[in-house]
């Protein structure tokens, strides 16, 4: 789920898998999404796929549904001080529900960021969901659309279809479910390839004034890739954990063994890519609280992409109205996002359209990866471009 704050895209995860996803504490305080959510869910379809429904409305005639497809969203933050977030969960997409509110003009700021982060990782399986059409005249809703249709020119989601609904009252749902079936397919993938997982988010499961004998260890949350995971092995995590020493901070990789593995809320031997699973380590808990280990890549020891302290990119900077976004200088900080990883760091040398840049913290990516920047335009971070690491 992307697009501009407050457009509903929270309200449509829980429309589409009955969970609300704003759970912290800052997040239900000042009604927006922060962290990355997570819902997982099944859509139903009757015999001839004809009508399709939420897991909520199947159950409550099962004999006219079967299984569709079980599916796993993630809600990204819309706030555009929030974009590293939404970068993060963008790359572990398959397709994408791009959310506009029919009751503000289009585009907003951060509906015109989402669009490009989509376009920058190459995801082309996208649907618009027209939100909120309850608020507004049949009238007002045309023109809504004939704005998203206008804004969508020249994008990689050009042809993507805009569906109305109504997230709050859960109208034409059933329709959107239907398009998402027939839009975002299942892509195929190669169980022989080394397994390879983005930690989106790490936690802390065990509740104030546990016993010690009945503690838990860190659980990594995320999506696999590629290859598979199985309960009892053993896994390398990079770049790994920081630690301070007397004259800097340094990253050591972590080997870890699997404990027990979490698909679709329940509990698994073995995990395939698609969706999102759950890793049970022995990790002290302490280390895996409050996403402190987000950002990580997670595989078979020895077959990890490199840990890099320096990179070199090749960028473009984007260009649009209303947004003046100069060239690069010697000592500039960025922020550069792979994957889920995210990084500062400082430009150490300009050579054509090629910038060197020395992190703070490594992030552990592949030759050719897309990484995108983010940069301080006057008092704010802003998506500015993007680059494919060299």
């Amino acid at each position: 789920m992307v697009g501009h704050v407050d457009h509903g895209k929270t309200s449509l995860t829980k429309a589409l898998t009955g969970k609300w996803t704003d759970t912290h504490s800052e997040e239900l305080k000042r009604g927006i999404t922060i962290k990355i959510g997570y819902a997982d869910t099944t859509f139903y379809k009757n015999k001839d796929a004809s009508q399709y429904a939420t897991e909520i409305d199947a159950a409550k005639d099962e004999s006219k549904f079967e299984v569709s497809r079980h599916v796993s969203f993630l809600d990204a933050p819309g706030h555009e001080t929030l974009m590293t977030t939404t970068i993060a969960a963008s790359s572990i997409l398959d397709g994408a529900l791009l959310v506009i509110a029919a009751n503000e003009k289009c585009p907003q700021p951060q509906t015109e960021e989402h669009l490009m982060v989509l376009d920058i990782l190459g995801i082309k399986k996208v649907v618009v969901v027209q939100n909120k059409i309850d608020l507004v005249t049949k009238e007002k809703a045309i023109e809504n659309y004939n704005e998203i249709k206008k804004f969508l020119e020249g994008s990689s989601c050009a042809d993507a279809p805009v569906v109305p609904i109504s997230a709050n009252y859960n109208a034409n749902i059933d329709k959107l479910i239907e398009t998402i079936e027939k839009t975002i397919p299942t892509p195929k993938r190669d169980p022989q390839l080394p397994a390879r997982m983005y930690v989106a988010r790490s936690f802390d499961i065990n509740k104030p004034g546990a016993d010690l004998s009945r503690l838990k260890g860190g659980v990594l949350g995320g999506s696999l890739i590629q290859g598979t995971l199985k309960v009892g092995e053993e896994i390398e995590m990079l770049p790994g954990l920081a630690r301070k020493t007397k004259d800097k901070e340094v990253v050591e990789p972590i080997v870890l063994t699997i404990g027990a593995l979490m698909a679709g809320g329940e509990s698994v031997q073995q995990a395939a890519p698609g969706g999102l699973i759950g890793i049970a380590t022995g990790l002290d808990p302490a280390v895996a609280k409050s996403d402190h280990l987000a950002g990580n890549l997670v595989g078979k020891k020895g077959t990890l992409p490199p840990v890099l302290y320096d990179v070199e990119l090749e960028y473009s900077l984007l260009k649009r109205e209303g947004f003046d976004n100069p060239a690069f200088k010697m000592g500039e900080l960025i922020v550069v996002s792979a994957g889920t990883a995210t990084s500062v760091g400082a430009i150490v040398k300009l050579k054509g359209n090629s910038v060197f840049i020395k992190l703070k913290r490594p992030i552990c990516a592949e030759k050719k990866s897309k990484i995108a920047i983010t940069r301080r335009l006057g008092q704010r971070w802003r998506l500015s471009g993007f680059g494919v690491l060299k």
